[in-house]
Formats: structure tokens, C-alpha cells, sequence
């Protein structure tokens, strides 16, 4: 079954022929209309991971639901799909249960609107957004709890459902669904917000369709599909090839104790088509960092990822999903059977994204091979109740580094995705009990290389109330790998030191650590690795890099360059170091530096990360 949209008009919209200038105006009308829906959603958002971190993401859609303009594209087309009842003029529908909607949001918090744009009775488009609510009940506050074996423990589960009917606020509905969350206030205004966001651009496209024409509006859409279906094909048939390329990669652990995780992909091209093959993945964990991978959610992250690095003149959509076959096995990591649990996805989401750069970029190193530190998305969660009695709930997204690449250095401190940016210190400060005493990027904990791995970030949270925090974060057992000779970047870590300065390592992820008031954690992220060989990067480069607090005079030494203890260079140091360092190398470079295998990492575990190695995984059938 699937959606019926009930259309007043039945006057089919006409395909005609519209002139390339007047397809660039609507093009750059839908992107503007786009952009003003986050700006509508964090003028109105109360919540700090919508308002202040723009934990989001908008798109405009077609009427059959191909996202012409936006960031996350793919979900309308599954939730059709799925959603069998009648939609009509003034609905607008919400959901967040990723079995509901074939993976169209993929765990809980996230909260799904999608409204439909009728214009005299036709349905002309789409468009929605979704955000991640700071809450959505369950067992832990925020609603990610790593230890959940079914998606039960995570919290109200809203099937798509209408929120507002033919315009009309469906209040019980919503009363009942904000009565099972801890923070009723945030979510409703942050769904307002969403809702708001969505009507906006709804009234954009009829101005445009207004101005334009519905059959223009109609047209043009297709033509930036099909501009895009084109330009794929001919990224797909260039950079694609037929031989398989294969790649795996691991999540480090699933929080109670086993790991790491294996997601394995073979890429190769038939004819015009491109296919992803996670065949080999392992089966699904028994915690909550099961990922449940769309697949149109990840012919997604192909096309952004590729248009992105062949040519970002390209407008972004859904036009070549045709173009792209992805196998996912049932009752693996990516595709868990229900009711697995799914809140704590973030961890695979983001090795989803190194996978992918290592595919395909390994044919063609110098130009296209990242390496690796797109890895995960690390979270932190304090809650309890302040002085005043008052019940108080942070949760924040941390940033690590962005790896190395054929371009130049990776950033440091920067999120996986582009568009999230960091909460303000002062704004955490003014509304929460906690003092942030450090907000720096870590000296060499990018990989490195021809071209550093971006550092990643040490945040320190003076808890000024007790309370009960949680860590989420991953890569603190294997490394972001490095490539063409570049180094791989520094592992996370977390670390709490009691008010009395006892010191205590904590999991990478962990809920339920109890902290009292001037109890002090240390949130470091991982760093992202290095890209070409450390001994060609420029040595005044590596100079400057000191000089600005990115590298330290010993971490200097890894790219054999020599440093007083002022900071100047020694040119002859340096050329004698480097040559011993080169003549010490094996005569041929691997293309991916691990910094060892899983066995060997897990031997050094303990040593190196005071934390004891995970267990093999065991692996049980899903049951209710």
C-alpha cells in the first residue's frame, strides 16, 4: 500500500520547455527558499541542539517526492511507500519511528515533518525537515541509551501520523505525545519551529509557481533532476570502475563490552550504474549502535559525497538515485530486524562516511583518496536538577578533526556535517550548571602527513551541580587511518577527575556516571589522520604549525623536523633527521596506515587507552 493525495483539481501538470534563464531563477529561488528554512527553524527553535548547533535538515521536494533542493534527501519516497491513509490540502505529518517509515529518519530523536504544497487544488511539491528533539522519553534522559536491546527503551515511537488535519492542530495528539518526554517545552517549540520551517517554503514554492507558472514550476524541477541524473551518470562512467574495489572498516564497540564491528563494502560499475555491496557486514549488535541504512538515504551520501569533490557547481538532489544500486543484507548492522534497538547509530553512521571516501577514492590516490576522520558524531549528556530544584537537561555534539586530503590539511575541530556548528560556551554557561574551563584543539592529535589531519577537540565540563552525565564517541580503539603515507590520527578518550582528583578513564560510551558538584570531564575527541608522506610536508610549514599551538616541538619530530626549544627551526637537524628517518622506511608505502591490525590494537589496548580490550562479538537472532 501507499499514500493517496487527494487532489481537488484533477488537471494534469503539463511538461513543457523552459528557457535555461528562467531555470537558473527558480533553481536559485528553491536554494534561497531552502536556506530560509533554516533560518525560520533557528529564529524559533528553543532547544540548543536545533537553535544554536543546527542539528536539522530541510528539503523541497517534487510531488512524487525526489528532493530537488536540501541537505538530507531520500526520505519521502520511503515514507509514501509506507503511509497507507489519505493525504490532503492543510495535513501535515509527523513520525520518527524508523520501522514506520523504511528508514526515512533512522533512530527516535529525530522527529519527522513533512507537509504537502497544494496550489488550486493540485498537489505541486514537498517539503519537510527533520530535527533531533533533546528528548523522546525512554530510559535515559536524551533518549540515546547505549545499553537499549530494543527500540521500546528508546522512547515514544510516533508512526506517521497527522499532526494538524486539513490545518487543524490535532492537540490531544500532540499532548499525548509530549506527556512521554522529559523536556515538553523544548520539543514543542522545537516542532512548531519544524512546522514553521515547512509552511515557509510551502508558500515559497506557490509565490514561484505563482510567478512562473505551475507548468513551469513543474518543469523546471524535472530539469534539475534530470541535470543531475547526467551529471552523475558521467562522475559514474569517468570515476567508477568495473573491477570491484572492496573495503572494511570497524566500529569499535557497542557499549556493553564487545567490538569491534566490521562494515564491509565492494564497489564496482555496470554499464551506467554503480553498486554497493555490504555483503560481509557483520550481524546486527545486540545494543543500540545499529544503524538502519535507507538505501536511498545512502545514495545519498554518494552523490554528496562525489558531486562534492568532482564539482560543487552541481546542484545537489535526487535525480540520479536510477543510477545507483545498494545491497544491504537483512539482519546486519546497517539493516537490523526489528525491534532492535537504534539510538546510538551515529557511531556506524560516520564510519559509513570513511567507507565511502576509501571506495572511492583508492583508485586514484593523489587526486581523490581522503583519509580518514569523518568518523563518528561524539555526544554528551548532563542532567539532573539545579539549585533551584529545577530539572535541567544538556545535550551537546562534539567536534573532532577532519582528515587530511589531496587538497590541503584537515580542518580542526569541525563536525562531520558542514552546516552544524558549536554551541556557544556562554549560552551553555547561562542555562545550564556547568563551567567550560578548556575549548581547544589538541596538539597532534591530527595524523601526520604531506598534509596534516585536522586536530581533534578537548572540552572540559566543571559540573557545578550533581547530576548523571553520558559519553557517546567512538574510534578510542581503532585509529582514523592514514594514506599514501600519512599517519593515523590520535584515538578519543574521556576522562573524569572527582573533585577530590582522583582520576577516573571512562568508557567511549557509557550512561549513567554519576558526577557531583566541581567534578571535572575531560571530553577529547579523536583527531583526524594524515594524507601523503610526513617527510615532504614544508618545514617552515610545520614551524608555523607550532607556533600556532597545532603541533608541539616533539610532535615536530614526526615530520623529521627539528626545533630549539624557542621554536626556530634547525635546517641541518632537520635534513639529517629526515634522511634517517627515510632510510628506516620499508621500500614500499601501503596505500591505508591502520596503525595495526585488530588483533594487535586490542594486545596494546589496555596499555595505550586504560581501558580493557572489548570481547569478540556474539551475535543473537532479534526477538521481541
Amino acid at each position: 500500500m501507499s499514500a493517496n493525495i487527494i487532489e481537488t483539481n484533477s488537471t494534469p501538470f503539463e511538461r513543457i520547455d523552459v528557457p535555461g534563464v528562467t531555470v537558473d531563477l527558480i533553481e536559485n529561488s528553491l536554494k534561497n527558499a531552502r536556506e530560509e528554512m533554516d533560518a525560520v527553524l533557528f529564529r524559533t527553535a528553543m532547544s540548543p541542539g536545533i537553535r544554536e548547533q543546527g542539528d536539522c535538515f530541510p528539503m523541497i521536494a517534487t510531488r512524487d517526492g525526489k528532493m530537488v533542493v536540501g541537505q538530507f534527501g531520500s526520505f519521502i519516497g520511503p515514507f509514501l511507500q509506507a503511509y497507507d491513509a489519505e493525504i490532503e490540502e492543510g495535513d501535515v505529518i509527523l513520525t520518527n519511528d524508523p520501522y514506520m517509515c523504511n528508514a526515512a529518519v533512522s533512530h527516535l530523536p529525530d522527529w519527522l515533518v513533512l507537509v504537502p504544497v497544494f496550489k488550486d487544488g493540485r498537489h505541486l511539491a514537498w517539503t519537510a525537515m527533520f530535527g533531533h528533539m533533546s528528548d523522546n522519553g525512554g530510559m535515559v534522559p536524551g533518549s540515546m541509551p547505549i545499553e537499549a536491546t530494543s527500540i521500546f527503551q528508546e522512547g515514544v515511537r510516533i508512526p506517521p501520523t497527522k499532526l494538524y488535519k486539513k490545518g487543524v492542530l490535532q492537540e490531544d495528539l500532540l499532548n499525548l505525545i509530549l506527556h512521554n518526554v522529559r523536556t515538553p517545552q523544548w520539543n514543542k517549540f522545537d516542532l512548531n519551529a519544524l512546522v514553521a520551517a515547512c509552511n515557509t517554503a510551502s508558500k515559497r514554492c506557490v509565490e514561484i509557481a505563482e510567478r512562473f507558472g505551475d507548468d513551469v514550476l513543474f518543469s523546471t524541477m524535472a530539469v534539475m533532476l534530470e541535470r543531475n541524473y547526467l551529471a552523475m551518470e558521467h562522475i559514474i562512467c569517468n570515476f567508477i570502475p568495473e573491477e570491484p574495489r572492496e573495503f572494511v572498516d570497524y566500529l569499535c564497540d557497542d557499549g556493553v563490552g564487545m567490538g569491534p564491528y566490521k562494515i564491509a563494502c565492494k564497489m564496482w560499475r555496470e554499464g551506467n550504474k554503480v553498486i554497493f555491496d555490504f555483503d560481509g557486514t557483520d550481524p546486527q549488535a545486540q545494543s543500540s549502535v545499529n544503524f538502519y541504512l535507507n538505501e536511498d538515504m545512502f545514495k545519498m551520501f554518494f552523490g554528496s559525497f562525489t558531486i562534492n569533490v568532482v564539482d560543487p557547481q552541481i546542484v545537489f538532489n535526487d535525480g540520479f538515485y536510477d543510477l545507483v544500486d545498494v545491497r544491504i543484507p537483512q539482519g546486519t548492522l546497517l539493516k537490523p530486524n526489528y525491534p532492535a534497538a537504534l539510538s546510538g547509530r551515529t557511531h556506524a553512521l560516520g564510519r559509513i562516511f570513511d567507507v565511502l571516501g576509501a571506495l572511492l577514492g583508492m583508485g586514484a590516490p593523489e587526486q581523490l583518496l581522503n583519509a580518514a576522520g569523518f568518523s563518528d558524531s561524539p555526544h554528551m549528556f548532563y542532567s539532573g536538577y539545579d539549585d533551584k530544584g529545577e530539572w535541567f537537561q544538556l545535550y551537546q555534539i562534539g567536534f573532532g578533526g577532519i582528515p587530511g586530503r589531496p587538497v590541503g590539511d584537515g580542518p580542526d575541530g569541525h563536525s562531520l556535517w558542514p552546516g552544524f556548528t558549536n554551541v556557544p560556551n556562554e549560552f551553555i554557561e547561562s542555562y545550564f550548571p556547568v563551567r567550560i574551563e578548556r575549548y581547544e584543539t589538541i596538539p597532534d592529535s591530527g595524523g601526520a602527513g604531506l598534509h596534516r589531519g585536522g586536530n581533534g577537540l578537548s572540552v572540559a565540563y566543571r559540573f557545578l551541580s550533581d547530576g548523571e552525565i553520558a559519553v557517546h564517541d567512538d574510534r578510542w580503539l581503532t585509529h582514523p587511518w592514514g594514506v599514501l603515507g600519512g599517519d593515523p590520527g590520535m584515538r578519543s578518550t574521556k576522562k573524569l577527575v572527582t573533585a577530590d582528583g582522583t582520576e577516573h578513564w571512562l568508557p567511549a560510551k557509557k550512561e549513567g556516571i554519576k558526577v557531583k558538584a566541581g567534578d571535572l570531564l575531560y571530553f577529547n575527541t579523536w583527531g583526524g589522520a594524515g594524507w601523503g608522506d610526513p617527510l615532504a610536508r614544508d618545514s617552515e610549514s610545520v614551524r608555523q604549525d607550532v607556533e600556532r599551538g597545532l603541533v608541539t616541538i616533539d610532535g615536530a619530530r614526526r615530520y623529521g623536523v627539528v626545533l630549539s626549544d624557542a621554536g626556530e627551526l634547525d635546517a641541518d637537524a632537520t635534513d639529517a633527521l629526515r634522511e634517517e628517518m627515510a632510510a628506516k622506511r620499508p621500500e614500499q608505502t601501503p596505500l591505508f596506515n591502520f596503525g595495526g591490525s585488530v588483533e594487535e590494537l586490542k594486545a596494546r589496548c589496555l596499555e595505550q587507552t586504560h581501558l580493557a580490550a572489548p570481547e569478540t562479538p556474539t551475535f543473537l537472532k532479534a526477538q521481541m
